[in-house]
């Protein structure tokens, strides 16, 4: 039976293209589970995981809760804001305790990049990065490849742009490293203050024109303006933004040829997509949700097989 060449999910980075198949071929044998009348499986009925969670989060969280549950693991839930942490508690004392309650994998959103790293290799029990400040957020990455893969049949040799705020954005650089590993051709397209300097060394084709990416790729991966993360203005106004960023229906109408439109959400309505853009027949962003519990799925159980 095949299995990961890693012991944690920390990154896309650290990921051979044989650690993603695996997991985007299980993710398509759960995905089957979740849509039947029973939904779950007794896969992982004698582990415990601790979601501990340092960032706000609605969709990560409530599907990796699902996902366990899905799977029968116990599950125990972490929140920050009301814990020891306010009282000055280390994040590696903070782990050990919950470790201590002998928990069997920890999946973790920090708003430091690195610091599922950091955990990894101080703690005996699997670690799952569910983002980590602007670093990585590799399972969103997973899901978006599986998303391209239901609805176009591969992902190698699709164009896909990545647009939006690429410098703040822990889910750009993960699709970067999933998308290439899996064949595609990437874009990424924004304002000049929004893309990263070193952006060239990744092998990707830069844009500043959402009109031209739009023309070029196969699949539009739209991404949020992540004001919280801004400590100066990167641009005049959110207005002038959607001016020259943001995306409508019409303009996907207008295309020689459909797109397939995405986005890892929150969304902010029109800013970077228009109400009638996001819920055109061009978007699968409600697929890539439901998608995100099977691949989640996937990668706990290849994970608790390692």
């Amino acid at each position: 039976m095949q299995q990961l060449s890693v012991r944690h999910l920390l990154g896309i980075k650290n990921l051979t293209e044989n650690d993603i198949q695996l997991i985007l071929e299980t993710a398509g044998q759960f995905k089957e589970v979740i849509n039947r009348p029973i939904k779950k499986v007794p896969s992982l009925r004698d582990i415990t995981i601790a979601n501990v969670f340092f960032e706000n989060s609605t969709r990560t969280r409530l599907s990796f809760e699902l996902a366990e549950k899905r799977l029968s693991a116990d599950v125990v839930n972490f929140s920050a804001s009301g814990s020891s942490v306010k009282k000055g508690e280390t994040l590696l004392d903070t782990v050990n305790n919950i470790l201590a309650m002998k928990v069997d994998m920890i999946v973790m959103r920090h708003s430091s990049p690195g610091a599922p790293h950091y955990l990894s290799s101080r703690i005996p029990a699997a670690v799952v990065n569910a983002g980590d400040g602007t670093h990585e957020h590799p399972t969103q990455a997973l899901l978006d490849s599986f998303s391209i893969q239901q609805k176009l049949g591969d992902v190698a040799g699709k164009r896909v742009a990545i647009i939006g705020d690429i410098l703040h954005s822990r889910v750009a650089l993960s699709n970067i490293f999933c998308l290439q590993k899996l064949g595609a051709d990437v874009m990424v397209c924004g304002p000049t203050t929004l893309i990263p300097a070193y952006i060239n060394a990744l092998g990707v084709k830069v844009s500043h024109n959402v009109r031209e990416a739009l023309a070029w790729c196969d699949v539009a991966n739209v991404l949020r303006i992540q004001l919280e993360r801004m400590q100066i203005k990167y641009f005049p106004s959110l207005r002038e933004y959607s001016l020259y960023f943001g995306i409508t229906k019409k303009m996907l109408d207008d295309l020689d040829r459909p797109i397939v439109l995405m986005h890892p959400g929150p969304i902010n309505r029109g800013v970077e997509l228009s109400s009638d853009a996001a819920d055109s027949h061009h978007s699968i962003i409600l697929d890539q949700v439901e998608n995100g519990v099977a691949v989640r799925m996937a990668v706990l159980y290849q994970l608790a097989q390692a």
